[in-house]
């Protein structure tokens, strides 16, 4: 997902998001550790994925849950 469709979604959306970018990275850090893991950009993606989303997160002022 790119920085310009995070700043579309609203505040509720972006919580949804952000749970599901944290259960993303958690099954390619298992496959990682299980030597299933095809492309080792996964990781990375889903790490920048997490960033933007409390990035924006922070610049609207919203607090976590």
């Amino acid at each position: 997902m790119d920085i310009a469709a995070i700043r579309t979604l609203t505040d509720d959306q972006l919580y949804t998001e952000l749970d599901g970018a944290y259960r993303e990275m958690m099954n390619v850090r298992f496959r990682l550790s299980t030597r299933q893991l095809n492309n080792p950009q996964e990781l990375r993606n889903a790490r920048k994925t997490i960033a933007q989303l409390k990035t924006v997160m922070r610049q609207r002022g919203i607090r976590e849950k």
